[in-house]
């Protein structure tokens, strides 16, 4: 019972003992957006969801990142902040990972055990500019 994602915007809900907070969110689902991930880039407006991925490195990052490693049913198995020039180690159970500026990620109440979801934009006409 696999999801297949598409490239694009969408918002990010985390499931806390606080309630519900959301985020944006950008999916990286395939093999180019994933390989470019966040580089380049000197921010990020919310988080990025790459998947499928069970590792991440940060080479060539301008800024520090908090990393999360989600399970199949998008609960997180673990969550490190990582430093640029880092390779992250995989986890066997990480079916996606999101990023974020570090610090954000504790702000929104991601943990271990806590479960996100993902609501995605519509997607664009085929053969629209983007």
């Amino acid at each position: 019972m696999g999801r297949r994602w598409q490239d694009g915007p969408g918002t990010l809900a985390v499931h806390g003992a606080g309630g519900v907070v959301e985020v944006p969110v950008e999916v990286a689902a395939s093999y180019r957006a994933r390989t470019r991930g966040l580089l380049g880039r000197d921010t990020v407006d919310g988080a990025m969801l790459l998947t499928p991925a069970g590792s991440v490195h940060t080479f060539r990052m301008r800024f520090p990142l908090d990393v999360a490693y989600l399970d199949r049913h998008l609960t997180v198995i673990a969550v490190r902040t990582m430093v640029p020039g880092r390779l992250g180690l995989p986890r066997p159970r990480s079916r996606h990972v999101l990023e974020a500026a570090a610090g954000a990620m504790a702000g929104w109440g991601v943990a271990v055990g806590v479960r996100v979801s993902v609501s995605v934009s519509p997607a664009a006409p085929e053969g629209s500019a983007s």
